[in-house]
């Protein structure tokens, strides 16, 4: 520990809200995907995807969205996306340090792959066919968020088995992607706090391939 000149702290922590107090820490380690998918929290997968998330301040109040709703994970892509940086750690709340996350180079092969462990992979898209409450989430699956501005990418919307959407009363289409995704996690993670699994034979199999295929 060193006493230094505040000035000196405002340098280094690029702000002047810090309190007095800067710590210097090495960089994230990221998880592997297979990381994720092998450690689930609770009796069903439940990971969290990010598809070309770019403000920091939005994956920061994603992450600690997912850690609050028992999410076993984040992906993000490794390009044309934010990374964990100070500015989302800090718009995280400290969860970015505890929450599994995974940079892969190919969003969509990385869907592919939790498909073949048996993951469900729900879209969230403003032209989705049904409303995210309508969706039974008691079944191991992937929540995918798109980006700021353009949504979901064709091909990780085509990777996707249901794609749901948010009803919205008012002028604007769409809500902000931090805001969106809290809504649909603390759904998945309402029905599986109040209601017992559903058993695969009872979900539907037509769609299984994805919405593309």
């Amino acid at each position: 520990m060193r006493f230094v000149p505040r000035e000196q702290l405002d340098r280094l922590a690029r702000t002047k809200s810090h309190q007095g107090v800067v710590a210097v820490v090495a960089g994230k380690n990221y998880s592997e995907l297979d990381e994720i998918l092998a450690h689930k929290k609770g009796e069903h997968s439940f990971v969290v995807v990010l598809d070309g998330v770019e403000d920091p301040h939005n994956l920061g109040a994603l992450i600690r969205t997912a850690d609050g709703a028992g999410a076993d994970g984040v992906v993000i892509p490794e390009r044309r996306a934010a990374a964990v940086n100070p500015t989302v750690a800090k718009a995280s709340a400290g969860a970015s340090e505890h929450v599994n996350i995974a940079r892969v180079v190919n969003l969509a092969r990385a869907l592919e792959q939790m498909k073949e462990r048996s993951l469900w992979i729900v879209g969230l898209d403003e032209r989705g066919d049904r409303s995210y409450d309508e969706l039974d989430y008691r079944m191991d699956c992937v929540i995918v968020l798109g980006a700021e501005g353009h949504g979901l990418h064709d091909l990780v919307r085509k990777k996707c088995d249901y794609l749901v959407s948010i009803p919205m009363a008012g002028r604007v289409s769409s809500l902000n992607v931090s805001v969106a995704g809290a809504v649909v996690m603390y759904e998945v993670a309402r029905q599986r706090r109040a209601l017992p699994a559903t058993s695969v034979a009872e979900r539907p199999a037509g769609q299984r391939k994805g919405l593309g295929s």
